[in-house]
This record gives structure tokens, C-alpha cells and sequence, in this order.
């Protein structure tokens, strides 16, 4: 049996670390991926039939790292273990180093430049130079106790990282007497490993404020009294009572009171929306099928007005805790450029030991003394150090992530956030993406005969049986045609795909479909009348029908679904920013999607697609370049699966939404997806920066320093300084805004 779950530890890992950490669990027997990131989340997917959670949890620990919590999401049935979701303490590496707080390493990194200032005051003293060694000494200890704990415990490990090579040039620099050198590379590389941790905290609050959203309490109707309880106490079914602006504490249907409630924590909504009263909640038995307007989620902000609400989902499947499960899930997963530079690092690293390790021994070679050799092996070893490439893309992923979740945009992880931005076609499907899904009957035209009220009520008591949206607007349609007459049951439906359905009603069978069914049924074309018919509705963006009943056509009837409000200016912001090609992908006639596609702006529509001739068109698409699928989630998830990026929009409340697409849009509205492809245009090129400059650092200081033509110190100070401007750079995309 396959499992995952997600643990958070305490600490702060650097992308060497993370890579090696993930390289020793993945050696387990019984694991078999694992995703961490710099953050402290691990995903870790696992056979539990192998090796179990409390054994993966000592494996980690051995690996010197502290568990803070966990999140036993489980792949699958999503139980919890609360025994095991606890604290375990604290990091030891830090536990006895913060006396200031969270900032110690901060204040450290700032008393040791302080020291290495007033050093340098009194070095220009030939009276006071043993006072000057003696302040770059303190400096030098201030700034290298975080570096060397650090270096300590991965040696421990048999790991030589980062921090470990850092400070053995600043020792090599103190040997040669160089004490000054010393305390600078220690002072400026503890001050950028501070900075750039308090730098990152910002992007990490964005993501950990949603798990602040919901209130720890909510009061509940029991007993006809109103009692508080702990939201993990809710059960499904319970009434919980919302005051005027407090937050409301679960998944539900509103069954008393109206109030606008802000949604912009969830589905990204900029305006509050107005909630009613479901009359008919009882019959319902998922969120998903309930209107906007009746339904409220954990996490969002009540009005003036009070509500009382039917639970419908307990707090650990609530539409918010998947949310921010899943906004942590993708914090772990690399996107491509990360995975390149990942398999860069591993052969560049072992390249620059090599290389120092040889530059140690020129004086065999050169004319220069032992001295001279080592101080230049330790000055390329500075420069050659990858710090700011392995920062560059896991700094820009989580900043991306982070402001797309605070818009109501859900992507998981980098690889959906790169691919974003590279694609060059976006495919729709219609029903309920690019219209309403609400269609209305439009006409009920009877042949022969027949009169109206009998095929309507033929077509009222097939369609009853359907799931069907455009089966519910004929059965209200008709039924305000031909009022509230008793119609006899209809029984054995029968769904035929992309053609139509068929049941039996009063003994005959009774088909209702497209010009394809009757052409496999009759092995000839539908009567030149009824196909006239037909296509003059189909012209006017109408979906006709006909209805046929033992071995007559009854009529034709049509419905109509009407354009979302925002389709027009969504596709016109697509067109604005770049995606030339915008396709429509349904099932309905080829002039029913031309009708449509013109009133809104697509601008390449397919009709007369089967399920399978949707994959295909995603397929030929993907053949000229990327694409992106814009579905439900559910019955586009072939398509979806296909396409370079998945798409679902309406996410909030549908668990499959969530967990089938790459990228979700929580509000059931277009608005948001310019957003999303502006954002991961950004990231990408905010990405390219960050290489081009780690990677133009490195490229510079190298031959500078083998040359000798710049000293440790001004390395340490361009090396840091990159580290730190391609993580600032990255938080640009925290303020990102179309």
C-alpha cells in the first residue's frame, strides 16, 4: 500500500543540504520518492507495507534533522495519525544559539562585522596591531559559530557542503597570518546566509498565513444551545452559528441569514459575495453541486449580516486544508531549471575541489611560495562556490507560488509554474468553462402529427433520467410548458456517448441525440426537414436535438447555453499578453461552436468531438508548441492529462479539481487565468536573471582569482552580494500584479 505524507522540520536547509538529504532517504528500503525544499517540507511517498511512518521519522532525525510537525495526508485514504502529529523540540543545531530569537544568527553576523570595523581602525596602527588581530579574532568567532555547527553536523554526516569549504579558507587565511581576510569572509558570509534567510522568510509567510486563516473555534447548535467547540470537533451535518464579521470555521451550505462573505483568501475574488439560504440543502450531498451563492468555505470573512451553516466537510478535508496541503506540497516540487542546475552542481563541484586541490600544489610548478599557492586555491574556492545558483530557481518558485495562492491560484510546483509561461496555445473546453453550463430550452418544434405537449413530454421523461446540464434544461423548460401534468416514468437509460441517450417510456424506445445517432440507427440521413431545422438553430448558437420514438421522429428541440460574463474580457486579456491561439473543444455541431467562438473572440473552434478527439486535438496541438487545458477537472482530465499544463477552474470545493489539474483557479471564473500566465512569464524570466547572474559571477571571479588580481575579501564581498541580489530579485514576483 502506497502512502505520503509531509513533515515539517526545524531549520534552515541550503539547496546542497537539501539535495543530500534527499539523496540518503531515498536509499531507505520501503521509500520511493522524496521532495523537500529549502523550507523544512518533505514529501516523502513510501510503501507501507515496507516500511512504516514511525520508521521514516527516525530515518530523518538520524540525518540530523528535528521533526516540528507532520501532515499524514495519505495517497490512499487521507487518515491522520494524531500521535505522530506533535512537536519533537527544536532544531539542535540552533536550539542553544538563539538567545537573541530567530534573528541570533543576524546579530551575530552583525557584531562580528562591528568587530572587523573597529580591527581595521586599529590595523592602520603599528602600535596597536596585536589589538586589531585580537578584534578580527572575536569578529572572525562571531561570524564563523553558525558556519561551523553547520560544517560540524554535516561532516558528521560525511558531507563536505558549502559552509564546511567556507571555513576552511577562513582558517587557511588565518594560518597565513592574514586575520583581517579571515573575519571578513566569516562576517560577509554569515551576514548574506542571515540576510538571505530573513529574505526568504518573506515568501514563507505568504504561504504559512493561509494556515491562519480559519479560526481554531466555532460554535456549534447542540441540544438547542450553542456550544464551542474546536473546528477538528465539527462533524458533518452539524449547524454552525457565523457572527457578523468573524470567520467562518467550515465547508458548507448557508441555511439561515444572508451576508456577503469575502472570499479573496480562497478563490482570489476581489468583491464580497452575497450568500442566501439554500431552500432544497437537504438534498444535497456535495459542495460542488451547490450554487455560489448558498455555499461558503473555512477561512473566509462573514459580513454584517449573521449566517447559520450545515457542515458539509470535516476541517481536515475542508476545501482550505487541502489548499494549503497541497500549496506545501508544491513548495518541494523542482521545476526543470531547478532539476538542471541540480545535475550542473553535481559535476561542477567535485570539478572546483579538483581544481583547488591541484592550485594547493602550484608552487611545485611556479615560481611562488606555499603561501602564495594556498591563498589563491582559497580565493578560487570562494569564487567558484555555487551558493547563488543553487539559490537562484527555489527562491523564484516559492515567491511565485506564494503570490499565486494569495491571487486564488493554486500551482503545483515549479514545473507547472515554468510551463506556464512557455505555452503558445490555450484550449477551452465549453460547457461550464467558457459558458455558463446553465443552458435554458429554446424551442420544443414539433413534426407531423405530433403535438408539442407529447414531445415534451417525451422528452421531459427521458431527460429526467440524465445527469446531463443540458438534460435539466429541458426537464425545466418543458415543465413550465406543460405545467405540472403527471407524466409517466421513463425507464433503462442508456448514455451514448457524443451522440445522445436512449431509454424507454409507455413501451417504445425513445431516442434523443445528435444527427450522428440516427444516422448509425437508421443507416441514413435525417429527413432533409428536420436537418434544415436543425441547422438554422445550430447557426444562431443553439444545441438542437431530435427526439425520436419506435420509428418516428417526434420533433427537435434545442437549448441554449449562454457565454460567461467575463469570457469576453478574459480572451481578449489572453490575446493582449501574447496566446494567439485560443481553441474550443466540445462535442457540440461545428456551426453551434462557430456561433459561439465569434460572440466571445475564440478564435480556432472545434466541434463534433468525441472524448477521444479531444485528446488527439490537445496532442496535434502540443506538436507546435506548448498548451494549456482549461477544464473542470473531471470529465476533461484525459484532455488534461495530455495537454503541457491542466487547467481547472471552479477548484474550490472539488477535491478531483484539486488534485487532477497542474494549476487550479479556486474561483469558478476565468478572470485569474491572464494572471496566472503573467506571473509564470515573470517567474520564468526573473529565473533567467538569476542564473545569468550566479552563473556571470562565477564566470568573472574565477579568472580573476586564479590571477590573483583580487583578494579573498573583495571575492567574499561580489560572491555574497550575488547570493544575496538573486533572492531579493526573486521576491520581486511577491509584488507581481498584471
Amino acid at each position: 500500500m502506497t502512502k505520503k505524507i509531509q513533515i515539517k522540520t526545524e531549520g534552515k536547509l541550503n539547496a546542497q543540504q537539501v539535495n543530500d538529504f534527499e539523496q540518503n532517504l531515498i536509499k531507505i528500503n520501503g521509500i520511493k520518492t522524496v521532495s523537500s525544499s529549502d523550507t523544512g517540507w518533505i514529501d516523502v511517498e513510501f510503501n507501507a507495507s515496507i516500511i512504516n511512518q514511525a520508521e521514516i521519522i527516525v530515518s530523518i532525525q538520524a540525518l540530523g534533522l528535528t521533526i516540528a510537525d507532520m501532515d499524514l495526508h495519505t495517497i490512499d485514504d487521507g487518515t491522520q495519525n494524531k500521535d505522530d502529529n506533535q512537536h519533537h523540540g527544536h532544531d539542535h543545531r540552533h536550539l542553544n544559539l538563539q538567545i537573541f530569537g530567530e534573528n541570533t544568527e543576524l546579530y551575530f553576523a552583525l557584531l562580528s562585522g562591528l568587530f572587523w570595523i573597529i580591527g581595521l581602525l586599529f590595523s592602520f596602527s603599528s602600535y596597536s596591531e596585536e589589538v586589531a588581530t585580537s578584534l578580527f579574532i572575536v569578529g572572525a568567532l562571531f561570524g564563523g559559530v553558525f558556519t561551523l555547527v553547520s560544517a560540524t553536523l554535516a561532516l558528521l554526516k560525511g558531507l563536505f557542503q558549502i559552509d564546511f569549504l567556507m571555513l576552511f579558507a577562513a582558517v587557511g587565511a588565518a594560518a597565513l597570518g592574514k586575520w583581517g581576510e579571515s573575519a571578513l569572509l566569516l562576517f560577509l558570509f554569515s551576514l548574506g546566509h542571515a540576510l538571505e534567510h530573513y529574505a526568504m522568510k518573506r515568501a514563507r509567510k505568504s504561504i504559512s498565513a493561509l494556515s491562519d486563516l480559519a479560526p481554531p473555534m466555532a460554535l456549534v447548535k447542540r441540544n438547542n444551545q450553542l456550544v464551542e467547540v474546536h473546528i477538528e470537533e465539527l462533524e458533518i451535518g452539524d449547524i454552525v452559528v457565523v457572527r457578523p464579521n468573524s470567520k467562518i470555521s467550515a465547508d458548507g451550505v448557508v441555511i439561515k441569514g444572508s451576508s456577503a462573505v469575502n472570499q479573496a483568501a480562497i478563490t482570489g475574488e476581489s468583491m464580497p459575495i452575497t450568500k442566501h439560504p439554500n431552500p432544497e440543502w437537504e438534498n444535497e450531498n456535495e459542495i460542488k453541486k451547490i450554487p455560489a451563492e448558498n455555499r461558503v468555505f473555512a477561512g473566509t470573512i462573514n459580513g454584517t449580516g449573521a449566517l447559520e451553516i450545515k457542515v458539509l466537510k470535516k476541517a481536515k478535508d475542508s476545501t482550505l486544508s487541502k489548499l494549503i496541503y497541497l500549496v506545501k506540497e508544491a513548495e518541494t516540487q523542482k521545476s526543470p531549471t531547478q532539476h538542471l542546475t541540480d545535475q550542473f552542481e553535481k559535476y561542477y563541484v567535485p570539478s572546483v575541489l579538483v581544481t583547488v586541490i591541484l592550485l594547493l600544489f602550484a608552487f611545485l610548478v611556479i615560481d611562488e611560495t606555499v603561501e602564495q599557492s594556498f591563498y589563491r586555491a582559497m580565493s578560487v574556492l570562494i569564487a567558484a562556490s555555487p551558493c547563488a545558483l543553487a539559490i537562484s530557481t527555489p527562491s523564484a518558485v516559492l515567491a511565485g507560488i506564494a503570490r499565486a495562492a494569495r491571487k486564488g491560484v493554486l500551482i503545483k510546483g515549479g514545473r507547472p509554474l515554468e510551463d506556464l509561461g512557455g505555452i503558445n496555445a490555450i484550449a477551452f473546453d465549453k460547457t461550464g468553462t467558457l459558458t455558463e453550463g446553465t443552458p435554458k430550452l429554446t424551442h420544443a418544434v414539433p413534426f407531423g402529427e405530433v403535438s408539442q405537449e407529447y414531445l415534451l413530454k417525451a422528452s421531459i421523461a427521458v431527460e429526467e433520467l440524465s445527469d446531463h446540464p443540458l438534460a435539466a434544461a429541458i426537464v425545466k423548460g418543458g415543465r413550465e410548458i406543460v405545467g405540472e401534468i403527471e407524466i409517466p416514468k421513463a425507464i433503462n437509460l442508456k448514455a451514448l456517448i457524443a451522440r445522445g441517450i436512449q431509454a424507454e417510456w409507455n413501451g417504445k424506445v425513445v431516442h434523443i441525440g445528435n444527427r450522428r445517432l440516427f444516422e448509425e440507427l437508421t443507416g441514413k440521413a435525417v429527413p432533409d426537414e428536420i436537418d434544415q431545422k436543425m441547422s438554422e438553430f445550430e447557426w444562431g448558437g443553439h444545441t438542437a436535438m431530435i427526439v425520436h420514438e419506435g420509428n418516428q421522429y417526434l420533433g427537435i428541440i434545442s437549448a441554449m447555453d449562454v457565454a460567461r460574463p467575463e469570457a469576453v474580457s478574459t480572451l481578449a486579456a489572453l490575446k493582449k499578453i501574447g496566446i494567439q491561439k485560443m481553441v474550443m473543444l466540445t462535442g457540440d455541431h461545428q456551426q453551434v461552436a462557430n456561433a459561439i467562438a465569434k460572440t466571445i473572440g475564440i478564435t480556432d473552434p472545434m466541434g463534433n468531438l468525441l472524448p477521444e478527439n479531444k485528446v488527439l486535438a490537445i496532442e496535434q496541438l502540443k506538436e507546435k508548441g506548448g498548451v494549456a487545458m482549461v477544464g473542470d477537472g473531471v470529465n476533461d482530465a484525459p484532455a488534461m492529462a495530455k495537454s503541457t499544463v491542466g487547467i481547472a477552474m471552479g477548484a474550490a470545493g472539488s477535491d478531483v479539481a484539486l488534485e487532477t489539474a497542474d494549476i487550479a483557479l479556486m474561483a469558478d471564473k476565468l478572470d485569474n487565468l491572464p494572471f496566472a500566465i503573467g506571473l509564470s512569464r515573470k517567474a520564468k524570466l526573473i529565473i533567467k536573471q538569476n542564473l545569468f547572474i550566479s552563473l556571470g559571477m562565477v564566470a568573472i571571479l574565477v579568472p580573476l582569482t586564479l590571477m590573483g588580481t583580487i583578494a579573498i575579501g573583495p571575492a567574499v564581498v561580489f560572491h555574497e552580494g550575488s547570493t544575496l541580489l538573486v533572492v531579493l530579485n526573486a521576491l520581486r514576483l511577491l509584488r507581481y500584479e498584471l
